[in-house]
């Protein structure tokens, strides 16, 4: 069983989604935190969706443990519910961790309610980042679509904000919302919560549609007329990932040396280049760890 590492981390927390469902969010999210993984970095998997699809993703029961319901109404500290490869049941990748999530989250609001008038239900996620800031490198929030209490809630909790998105009208709409939502909460909840870039994955280089659909992408997120927030990384479409799915493992583990498998590395690789690219927000970030955001 993994131990925890005495290190103080810097860590960076960065929300993963998109408005919209069935976009390759927790595939992303699940694939790029494996790929830091494997770079040596200890990365946590939050899992905030009803669905629990990081959770799955990872071959780990729904059903067999405590995680972010449990958490979030404040039962049980963080620490108490992470998963590490070794435990009961659990298969994970080196220096990789999850907090799973079972169907509860769905009737998150009311449990809130009737544990405490007093508490805010997207607050509920802040105190618990803040206690894990300085174990590990990279906490992901694994977001569920559309904006239920988990998704505000990690909006509020976030250092990034990192997009998903497949080439199809439905999961850019999608971006466009999310893009909404995401000035709304740095201008009324969270002023630090920045855009890590956008994530264009499931891409068929063969059709025309393809092609269209990511430049207009890229021009939607330009930052001026050179930078765009979109990354250069671009996932191919494959058979792989959801093969990989399946059995419960991520692509690293059922074939490493995949073409798709070093896209992803690539990603991850983009991913730390631009965070480092921002020493004086992870400053920030740093002097404030003991900040609640709001």
């Amino acid at each position: 069983m993994e131990e925890r590492s005495a290190v103080v981390r810097s860590t960076q927390v960065i929300a993963v989604g998109n408005q919209k469902g069935g976009v390759g969010k927790t595939t992303n999210t699940c694939q790029i935190a494996t790929a830091l993984a494997e770079m040596g970095r200890l990365c946590l998997i939050i899992d905030l969706d009803m669905n629990a699809g990081a959770t799955r993703h990872f071959g780990i029961p729904t059903k067999s443990f405590m995680g972010s319901f449990e958490m979030m109404l404040g039962e049980e500290e963080p620490e108490d519910v992470i998963l590490r490869n070794g435990d009961a049941d659990v298969e994970l990748p080196e220096n990789l961790h999850v907090i799973p999530a079972r169907r509860d989250l769905e009737g998150l609001d009311q449990a809130i309610a009737k544990h405490s008038k007093f508490v805010v239900p997207h607050d509920t996620l802040i105190g618990p980042i803040r206690k894990l800031r300085g174990h590990y490198d990279y906490i992901f929030l694994d977001t569920p679509p559309n904006a239920p209490t988990p998704t505000i809630g990690a909006y509020k909790a976030a250092d990034w904000f990192l997009l998903a998105a497949m080439p199809n009208r439905f999961a850019i709409e999608g971006l466009e919302e999310a893009l909404t939502d995401i000035r709304d909460a740095q201008q009324h909840a969270n002023p630090r919560l920045r855009l890590l870039g956008v994530v264009v994955a499931g891409v068929d280089s063969r059709t025309s549609i393809a092609k269209r659909l990511t430049e207009y992408v890229q021009n939607l997120f330009a930052v001026d007329d050179k930078t765009s927030a979109k990354f250069k990384t671009i996932i191919p479409h494959s058979t792989v990932l959801p093969q990989a799915q399946e059995v419960g493992k991520t692509i690293f583990q059922t074939v490493p040396r995949h073409h798709v498998t070093d896209q992803f590395r690539a990603l991850a690789k983009e991913i730390e280049q631009r965070i480092q690219a921002a020493p004086k927000l992870a400053k920030e970030i740093e002097e404030g760890r003991e900040v609640v955001h709001g």
